[in-house]
C-alpha cells in the first residue's frame, strides 16, 4: 500500500470509523480530533451533530459547510434460535451488492465479525439463480450456535452493523477506495476548509459541520441549521459518477477527476440560483474545474438546510463517486482537493454585501 501522507491518514481514519445513522459517536470523535485545531469553538446539537465555529470577522455572515457523519449500514432486529441475526437496512441498499459480504456488529461488549449469508450455487435451481434475493430474507452469520451464545457475545437488537472494508490507495494513487465515502469525504472537506482558513482574513463566521442521520431523512442537518441559523449553507457530499460501463449520460453525466459537482437539481432541492452563479463565477475566475449535475432521485443535507427558519440560500457541492451505497466506493483525490479550494475561495468572497445580493436579488 502507498505510504499515507497527512491527508490520506485523515481520510483513512474517517472512512475506517464506524457509524450508521443514530450511532455516529466514533466518527464524530475522529472528526472532532481533526477539526478542533482549526476551530475557535466546538459544540453539538441535541442529536449529536458536530459544529466547529471559526470566526473570520465577528458579526460577519454565517456560512455553514456541512458533511454528514453517518454511513449506510444495517441494524440487528432479532436473533433467531440458531444464533443467526435478522436485520434492517439503515439507508438505501440494493440487495445485489449485499450477499456474502463481511460486516462488523458493534456491541456493548465489543465488535463481532459476521457475514451476510448466501446459498452456494450448487443447491440453487436454474430459475433461482436468476432471481435476486429479497433483503427481508437475508441473515447475518456470526458463527454462533444459538440465541444464547449470540447474546453472551453482547449482540442485542438495535446494535449497528457496519460494512467491513479497509481504506485503500489504488495503483493510480489519485484513486482512493474505501467504505463510507458517503459521506466521510464531506466531513474531510469541512475539516480542510477550516484548515485552509486558519490564518486567512475572511469576512464571515464559518461553521464546519458533521451532521448526523442524513441517510434516513436529512435529520441532523435540520437541527444543526436551527442551532447555527446560517446566512448561506453548503452541503458537501458524494454524487454519482457516470463514467463506468452501463451508466448512460442521461443517468449521470459526471466523470471522476473532472472537478467537483455543482448540483442544480435533486429530489430534495432546486439549487439557489444566486448562490449557484456566485460559486461557478468564482470557479471560472480561478480556473477551478467543476461539473454540473442533476439527480432526479435522492438528496443532500442542503435539502434540510434551505428550509430551516425563514429559508437559507443553499447549494450542494459533491464529489463524483463510483459504487456508493455498497461496501466499497471509489473517488478521485483531485476532485476532493478542488472542492476544498473552491469552497475556500467562495468563503473569502462572501462578505455581507455579497450575501445580501445573493439572498435578495
Amino acid at each position: 500500500m502507498a505510504k499515507l501522507d497527512e491527508t490520506l491518514t485523515m481520510l483513512k481514519d474517517l472512512t475506517d470509523a464506524k457509524g450508521i445513522p443514530g450511532n455516529e459517536r466514533e466518527v464524530r470523535e475522529v472528526m472532532k480530533k481533526y477539526i478542533t485545531p482549526f476551530a475557535d469553538e466546538i459544540s453539538s446539537d441535541g442529536l449529536g451533530s458536530l459544529i466547529a465555529k471559526k470566526v473570520g470577522k465577528e458579526g460577519g455572515p454565517k456560512i455553514m459547510v456541512a458533511g454528514h457523519l453517518d454511513e449506510v449500514g444495517f441494524m440487528v432486529t432479532r436473533i433467531d434460535d440458531k444464533g443467526f441475526l435478522r436485520f434492517q437496512t439503515v439507508g438505501g441498499w440494493w440487495g445485489q451488492v449485499m450477499l456474502a459480504q463481511r460486516v462488523t456488529i458493534v456491541t456493548r461488549k465489543g465488535e463481532v465479525t459476521g457475514i451476510i449469508g448466501s446459498k452456494p450455487p450448487h443447491v440453487l435451481s436454474a430459475e433461482a439463480r436468476k432471481k435476486p434475493i429479497d433483503i427481508k430474507d437475508m441473515f447475518i452469520d456470526i458463527g454462533a450456535s444459538s440465541r444464547e451464545e449470540a447474546s453472551e457475545w453482547g449482540v442485542r437488537p438495535g446494535d449497528m452493523v457496519v460494512p467491513y472494508f479497509e481504506f485503500t490507495v489504488m495503483n493510480n494513487e489519485k484513486m482512493l477506495l474505501a467504505k463510507a465515502w458517503d459521506n466521510r469525504i464531506g466531513c474531510a472537506i469541512a475539516i480542510d476548509v477550516l484548515r485552509q482558513l486558519k490564518d486567512v482574513d475572511h469576512p464571515n463566521v464559518v461553521y464546519g459541520v458533521g451532521a448526523v442521520q442524513e441517510e434516513v431523512g436529512l435529520r441532523g442537518a435540520k437541527t444543526a441549521t436551527y442551532k447555527i441559523q446560517p446566512d448561506i449553507g453548503f452541503a458537501v457530499d458524494v454524487g454519482i459518477a457516470g463514467d463506468t460501463p452501463g451508466i448512460t449520460e442521461k443517468e449521470a453525466m459526471s466523470k471522476m477527476g473532472k472537478g467537483p459537482q455543482v448540483v442544480v437539481y435533486d429530489a430534495s432541492m432546486v439549487a439557489h440560483k444566486g448562490l449557484r452563479d456566485f460559486v461557478t463565477d468564482t470557479a471560472d475566475e480561478l480556473n477551478i474545474p467543476y461539473q454540473f449535475e442533476s439527480i432526479p432521485g435522492g438528496g443532500t443535507d442542503a435539502g434540510s438546510i434551505h428550509l430551516t427558519h425563514n429559508g437559507v440560500p443553499a447549494l450542494a457541492i459533491t464529489i463524483a463517486t463510483r459504487y456508493i451505497h455498497s461496501h466499497a466506493a471509489m473517488l478521485h483525490r483531485d476532485d476532493y482537493e478542488n472542492a476544498v479550494k473552491l469552497i475556500v475561495e467562495v468563503i473569502k468572497r462572501l462578505d455581507r454585501e455579497a450575501v445580501d445580493k445573493i439572498t435578495y436579488e
